[in-house]
């Protein structure tokens, strides 16, 4: 029999689309909690701090608090700590996270490390060719994620993965990737939860950043069919999710398959 102790969700597409809640997701993320299980919430998302996302899923009937959630901006806080301490940083991002970059030193000039997130009006020409030039001064590239592109209410819109890859092909550098698909993040969601990898599931939009990039770690991988789900994406996805679900609201009915 399967027993799922803990249960990392994505957030943008899998409990929301544009910060307005899908359907049934916060009851079942309810249920989740009265079950017992451990619940993280792990996200790429770096256009708001964890602060922000925490007020906004209680205001739209999700019961979380903010040690429920894991970004990428705070991990790749503990990463520039641990791989480039006392570096000055540039930050190529849209939103305001410093609140989430604690001991991080974030320059203008001459920067040690050109860290990038997530995409928006910030990423102009000028701002990408800055950066190209940094790195090609000898700057490190560190990547909060490699996510390409995201679903809003006006449809898909391109992410930094999109802009990244430029980068690395102009500067000749290879980033160092922070956020989901890094098995460090996944790491550091289950060190949060106590937990193993045998012991939980990732539950997710992106078939290959959330689902596959779980799997590799070890733990179980669940597909929900809202937010950037493509189905071609779906087709194409070498190994196969391990489940695949229309919504997160269905997520206590397939544990309670899996666990009967």
């Amino acid at each position: 029999m399967t027993v799922v102790k803990a249960v990392l969700i994505d957030i943008d597409g899998v409990l929301t689309v544009s910060w307005r809640p899908i359907p049934g997701a916060a009851d079942a993320l309810s249920r989740l909690r009265d079950q017992g299980r451990a619940i993280a919430l792990v996200t790429n998302t770096t256009s708001h701090t964890r602060a922000w996302l925490a007020r906004t899923l209680t205001d739209a009937g999700f019961s979380v608090s903010l040690d429920d959630i894991v970004t990428a901006p705070t991990v790749t806080a503990s990463y520039l700590a641990s791989h480039h301490p006392r570096a000055r940083c540039t930050l190529l991002n849209s939103g305001d996270i410093r609140a989430d970059l604690p001991g991080v030193e974030l320059v203008e000039d001459d920067p040690d490390v050109v860290i990038v997130g997530g995409a928006g009006p910030e990423f102009s020409y000028e701002a990408l060719n800055q950066a190209f030039a940094y790195l090609h001064g000898g700057a490190r590239l560190v990547a909060m994620a490699r996510t390409l592109y995201w679903r809003t209410d006006r449809g898909l819109q391109l992410d930094g993965g999109a802009f990244l890859a430029g980068l690395e092909q102009a500067a000749g550098v290879e980033a160092e990737v922070v956020g989901k698909p890094s098995p460090a993040f996944f790491a550091a969601a289950l060190d949060v939860l106590g937990a193993s990898p045998a012991e939980a599931i990732m539950v997710g939009d992106d078939v290959q950043a959330d689902v596959i990039a779980a799997q590799r770690c070890g733990i179980s991988g669940v597909l929900v069919r809202t937010g950037k789900y493509l189905p071609r994406a779906h087709q194409l996805a070498d190994p196969a999710p391990d489940h695949v679900i229309d919504s997160f609201a269905d997520l206590p009915a397939l544990l309670d398959a899996l666990e009967a």
